[in-house]
Order: C-alpha cells, then structure tokens, then sequence
C-alpha cells in the first residue's frame, strides 16, 4: 500500500510520540521522531517532510525558535503543540510561522484530520499552467467567509492563522487602499504592548507564501516603499 507522507514529530515527550506516532501510521503516513529542538531545524532539512508536528517545549530550543529558523528556507506545513490552551493566543499574537495549533491532551484523530486538512491545502491549487482567465469567475476570487472566518481559493479555506485572517480581510475590504504598518497594527492586536509594527512584515510575509501555496493567481499584496501594504487584484 503506498505511503501518504513522511512526518517529522518534534516532541521529547515519549509516549506522547509514540501515540501519535502509531496512530499516523494507521492512516499510512510515515515518521521520524526527535526530541531535541536543536537538531529538529536539520531533520527538516534532511528528511523534507510534508509536515511537521512540533511542540513548543523542547529540550535544546523551543518550538518557536524551530519554526522561526525552518521558515526562514522551508514553508513545509507546521502544527504547533502546547501543554497551555492559554498559550494559543499568545501564540498566534507572535511571529511564529506556524500553519495551525492544537492543545495537549489532544486527540491523535483530531490530530491526523488537521494534518490531512493542511496537506490538502498545501496540494490542493491550481494544476500547473492554470491562469485565472481559463478559470470560471466564480472561482477566480479569494471568498470571504465570515461565519467560518477563513478565506478561500478553489473552495479551499486558506491555512491562515487568526491574525493573518484579520490582516487579509481588512485588505480584501478596501481594494487598492494603501494601509499603514501601524494601521495594520492597530487593527489586529488589541494589546499593543511589546508588539513591533515590523511584526506585520512578518504576517505578510506569511500571507503571502500561503497564497502562493494554494496558487492563487490574479490576487496579490503589494508594498508600497516607506508606507506599507495594499490588495490587489488582477483586472
């Protein structure tokens, strides 16, 4: 039976790996397992897995300083993992990288249909040498869907994270206006306290490897030198 993926599992937690672990087998994935922060950046590299499973305490460096320096070459799918639920927010408030975030004790079903969601994602655009212009209308626009709060390409919800979604729907909102980093700011954090405006920077920098991940096409966010960021869609 063919393999659906090779998975890194970074977690020094060892039958919390093996749970996982077994249970990834089951749906036909493969898996390495590491349990040091400082040699999970390298793994990524040698290994090239489809995803990674990363948690946020590690012996050696913790998960965000892994995802921070795997991003910096990779934009292999990560799922974040945190013994806190209260780390969440925290979390999605800072430039980590992460696709998505799941809380101990968690579900290995729930874990696995995550990762399933986020492959799909990643893998799920435009075949090769599609353009929008030999695409239905319909399907040539990022939809809004506010009840969800995901944003969708293909009738495929975005892997945005929540400040991401804010940033993109404030944009979507106004075509072609030009937002400040501070506006952008003000509109995304409601605790500003040790938060850069260049933390945007980073958050578009993610929006827009996430875009071209899905291949979306026709739709874009521009810099504008010395102010900031707008929408923009092809005519």
């Amino acid at each position: 039976m063919s393999m659906a993926g090779h998975i890194l599992v970074v977690e020094d937690d060892g039958p919390i790996a093996d749970m996982l672990t077994n249970y990834l087998h089951m749906h036909h994935y493969t898996t390495t397992v590491c349990g040091n922060g400082l040699q999970a950046v390298g793994m990524v590299r040698a290994l090239q897995p489809v995803l990674v499973v990363l948690d946020l305490m590690l012996p050696g460096q913790d998960g965000i300083a892994v995802c921070q320096q795997v991003r910096a070459f990779s934009s292999v799918p990560i799922i974040m993992v945190t013994a806190r639920v209260d780390e969440i927010d925290r979390l999605l408030g800072l430039e980590t990288g992460a696709d998505d975030y799941v809380c101990k004790p968690f579900s290995p079903r729930e874990v696995v249909a995550r990762i399933k969601a986020l492959l799909r994602r990643a893998h799920g655009g435009l075949g090769a040498g599609t353009t929008a212009s030999a695409l239905p209308p319909s399907r040539c626009v990022l939809e809004l869907r506010d009840l969800s709060r995901t944003i969708a390409w293909q009738d495929q919800a975005l892997p945005l994270t929540r400040v991401e979604f804010r940033l993109l729907r404030l944009m979507l909102s106004r075509p072609e206006r030009v937002f400040s980093r501070s506006e952008l700011l003000d509109h995304v954090h409601d605790d500003l306290r040790d938060v850069s405006d260049r933390a945007i920077d980073s958050h578009i920098k993610n929006i827009r490897r996430k875009l071209d991940a899905a291949q979306v096409v026709g739709h874009s966010v521009a810099s504008v030198y010395g102010v900031g960021y707008r929408y923009e869609k092809a005519d």
